[in-house]
């Protein structure tokens, strides 16, 4: 795509999306580019069999929590990055007249 063109679709999105609909979808580009750019490697059988492995010897020393703990943790980590989340403030930006 030439930067003319690309220079257009930023102006456009620019007018017409407010900045944390600009914020996510600067996310989503992101995102997509590191996807493109570095694809999930298969696994081969081997390295499955090996992680399962791995995984039985962790259950049987001991070394794991139950699914009711995994789901509190978590939630609670959901719920302090939306507590960050909020504390921030967007910028207000003055009317033009």
């Amino acid at each position: 795509m030439s930067t003319t063109a690309l220079t257009g679709l930023l102006e456009y999105l620019y007018d017409t999306l407010t900045p944390s609909n600009l914020r996510w979808v600067g996310e989503q580009l992101i995102n997509e580019a590191n996807q493109q750019e570095h694809p999930m490697e298969r696994y081969t059988m081997e390295e499955i069999l090996d992680m399962v492995e791995k995984g039985r010897q962790q259950i049987d020393q001991g070394e794991w929590i139950s699914h009711e703990d995994f789901m509190r943790e978590w939630e609670e980590e959901i719920q302090r990055e939306e507590q960050a989340l909020a504390h921030k403030e967007e910028p207000v930006m003055a009317m033009a007249v």
